[in-house]
């Protein structure tokens, strides 16, 4: 499993500045004034450091982005590294000022100089967040990074108000690496073992297996997996932090670790991506584990349904007819509209058996979100409107891009079959409303709900400035965010 790089707070100390090798980074605001130690480590530089904030190159500079001076003289450094922070710097640039920082850390280490001691948190965590590098599968020595070292006027103060952001980012690092797991390792036996690990750090942790599936009537998840040599599971995590009579929230995921689009089949071009089609469960994992890190004050359940989408003798066929543990009927007419057969019954699981206050689900659902949205948000449908506001506000303060769709009772008279109950998609028009509108079909009314189709945000084919190419952790911020504001007492 991937770790954050443990980043140290210390005092500032100018003359270690010239000793310190790798290197060094000064974070400066857009004035480009300088503490006593950044003076110092000029007066080392000859001067150099004062030219560069002085010239137009530092003005142009934008913030939260680094310049790297290279190999400078009188430095046992190899390089001095300028991150522009404004003095009135919002969260978001302050974690992109870490990532710029996270990019490029040194392997005989890195020392910050953050004499301003503005948003040190949130630069360590953006520094965190961009330090991840999935190499499980590389051969050869891994390139790590060396020790990491803040200098700030409070060290004491800045370790303390980073530590809970210290947990999150281990949630998101256990997400990243969960959808980053090629099919053959993350096999639902595989999935739910990780699972169980984290009853160490305190949550219970309970394993439904196929026979306890077949016997709540778990058919439409039942379904998707059997045509698969892994078995379908549903694994439920909880945690108890908060009031013993007090109602949790519930998290549900889909967790196809890997869909081939089943008898539907997919096309051969980019298959290779869907072994990240059990993001939103490996999400529900990440804001877990981070609950249980940071022993948050909350009651909160976490649900995945882990299947396997394959073709087979026993695979499931389009015009197939399956009874959800509802006792709703669905026509199947796509099997590769199986996430939404996979969230039907676990989210009815979970509220018949938690009667949570609320419920969330998060799934890899639709193409047709990204087509709505792009890579940029992810896509929201709720019941709720308070509830709704409640995340959009938390996913906002956390920089994570989601935006409202609408639902309605249009969209979903394109769910009507001709043989059952309902069929399992609507169409190609308004795809990613009709696949909401079907999973709201197993949420009870009094229930308020909200809907995360992480399609576009889950993993990514470029760069972010939190992040290396590939999986995102998308949610996890937001999630944990709306948990402490809202839930925690």
């Amino acid at each position: 499993m991937s770790h954050p790089v443990p980043i140290q707070f210390q005092p500032v100390d100018a003359e270690a500045l010239a000793k310190a090798t790798g290197r060094i980074v000064v974070v400066v605001d857009e004035g480009g004034k300088l503490g006593a130690a950044g003076r110092r480590l000029d007066r080392l530089m000859k001067g150099a450091l004062a030219r560069y904030l002085a010239a137009p190159a530092f003005v142009d500079q934008k913030a939260g982005e680094g310049t790297v001076l290279a190999w400078p003289a009188g430095l046992a450094a190899e390089a001095v590294q300028v991150v522009k922070l404004d003095r009135k710097a919002d969260v978001a640039q302050a974690r992109k000022a870490g990532g710029a920082i996270g990019r490029a850390l040194s392997e005989a280490g890195t020392l910050v100089l953050a004499e301003g001691g503005r948003h040190l948190a949130e630069l360590s965590f953006g520094l965190a967040l961009r330090a991840y590098d999935f190499t499980a599968h590389k051969t050869g020595t891994a390139k790590a990074p060396g020790p990491v070292t803040l200098m700030v006027p409070n060290p004491e103060a800045a370790a303390a108000e980073a530590a809970p952001l210290a947990a999150l980012a281990e949630g998101v690092f256990f997400t990243r690496d969960l959808v980053n797991e090629p099919a053959n390792v993350l096999t639902t036996y595989d999935f739910a073992a990780r699972l169980a690990a984290m009853q160490e750090l305190g949550l219970d942790v309970e394993i439904l297996e196929e026979e306890d599936l077949s016997k709540l009537g778990m058919r439409a998840l039942l379904g998707v997996g059997q045509g698969s040599e892994s078995p379908s599971k549903v694994v439920v995590m909880h945690w108890r932090g908060g009031a013993k009579d007090e109602a949790p929230l519930a998290l549900v995921g889909k967790g196809v670790v890997f869909d081939t689009g089943g008898i539907s089949i997919k096309p051969a071009g980019g298959m290779e991506e869907m072994t990240m089609d059990m993001g939103g469960a490996g999400v529900v994992a990440g804001v877990m584990r981070t609950l249980a890190l940071r022993k948050a004050k909350a009651n909160v359940v976490g649900l995945v349904g882990l299947v396997e989408n394959m073709p087979d003798g026993r695979a499931q066929r389009p015009g197939d007819v399956v009874r959800s543990m509802k006792g709703d009927t669905i026509e199947v007419i796509n099997t590769d509209a199986e996430g939404r057969l996979v969230l039907a019954d676990v989210l009815w699981y979970a509220q018949e058996r938690f009667n949570p206050c609320g419920v969330i689900d998060l799934a890899t659902l639709t193409g047709a979100i990204i087509v709505a949205l792009g890579h940029e948000n992810t896509g929201v449908f709720s019941n709720n409107d308070a509830f709704c506001e409640q995340f959009l506000k938390a996913a906002k303060a956390e920089g994570e891009g989601a935006w409202r769709m609408p639902m309605g009772d249009a969209y979903d008279a394109k769910l009507k079959s001709r043989i059952a109950d309902m069929k399992n998609i609507g169409g190609r028009d308004g795809g990613s409303i009709t696949a909401a509108q079907f999973l709201q079909r197993f949420v009870k009314a009094e229930t308020p709900w909200i809907h995360l189709d992480i399609a576009g945000t889950a993993l990514l084919q470029a760069d972010t400035a939190l992040a290396p190419k590939g999986a995102t952790g998308w949610g996890v911020a937001a999630l944990n965010r709306m948990i402490r504001d809202r839930f925690e007492k």
